[in-house]
């Protein structure tokens, strides 16, 4: 087990610019985006009436979960298309500040590519709008995308069919439900990721806290995977930290077996953002 950063880049289409003093300065394609970032509490690279001369939108946030987008530009798109190899993937602004795609999860896209076996399954739960679900079924696995917010499936539906793949398996399901009637069916997957946030809601509107679920997910997922799979599990939640991430994994899988890390990109400035913890189970290397 290895317990240290791991970076992750940007590519042609997304770049990570500069961020500090609470704020982050990204392109997405020709489209330049300020967000506010806990985590960007130095100084930044350039001064933020820099950042104002380039942009295209910020967000101002009007509360802990919302916002509104204010244009720093005149016509400046609310909703565009950028690529990551040969997929396309839709981005519009929405009131939670995000923008559809989670660039920092790169690394685990490429890790996916190289991993997944061709004929294999793969299980992409908390799936949100779906790049982890088009890089598994660019492969050739059979893939099976769960999410409770119906238009988060149709989002990902849509960034399916701009990457021109097809037959992907839509789920509407709370991820916990899903993966325990997946055990009861007997199902195994070569390859699972899940990305869960640190509150979110049920398929009814239940509202759940990951410090409550992880536990019960990580044995789940643990009688999910095949005797060669892959398990990647991202948490942003301020209350988990790698500590509590690895005493977890090692109930359920062998140390040896367990990478846990930050996660971590830097911007064109030098400057170092941290973006929540990583596990990857890698089962067929210690078998």
């Amino acid at each position: 087990m290895t317990q240290q950063r791991l970076y992750t880049h940007g590519w042609d289409d997304y770049e990570l610019l500069d961020a500090g003093d609470g704020k982050k300065l990204e392109r997405w394609g020709k489209i330049l985006t300020i967000r506010p970032d806990v985590q960007a509490y130095f100084k930044p690279g350039k001064p933020h009436s820099e950042w104002h001369t380039l942009a295209h939108w910020e967000f101002i946030e009007a509360d802990k979960h919302s916002g509104v987008w204010h244009p720093l530009r005149d016509a400046a798109p609310t909703s565009w298309e950028i690529g990551y190899q040969r997929l396309r993937f839709q981005l519009e602004l929405t009131r939670f500040k995000h923008l559809g795609l989670f660039p920092e999860q790169r690394c685990n896209w490429d890790f996916i590519a190289e991993h997944l076996p061709t004929e294999g399954r793969f299980l992409n739960l908390f799936a949100y709008t779906g790049a982890a679900s088009c890089i598994a079924r660019q492969t050739g696995a059979e893939t099976l995308h769960v999410d409770s917010v119906k238009p988060l499936l149709t989002w990902a539906h849509s960034n399916m069919e701009r990457s021109k793949l097809a037959d992907i398996k839509w789920v509407r399901e709370d991820a916990l439900k899903f993966v325990e009637r997946e055990l009861k069916r007997g199902r195994h997957y070569d390859g699972i990721i899940m990305d869960p946030p640190a509150w979110g809601l049920g398929k009814k509107g239940e509202k759940w806290k990951l410090d409550n679920k992880l536990e019960a997910l990580l044995e789940g997922v643990q009688g999910l995977l095949t005797q060669r799979g892959f398990l990647i599990l991202n948490t942003y939640s301020p209350t988990i930290g790698l500590a509590e991430i690895t005493r977890l994994a090692h109930q359920y899988f062998k140390p040896q077996q367990c990478e846990v890390r930050e996660l971590w990109m830097q911007t064109s400035t030098g400057k170092d953002l941290y973006y929540g913890n990583v596990l990857r189970v890698i089962k067929h290397q210690y078998t």
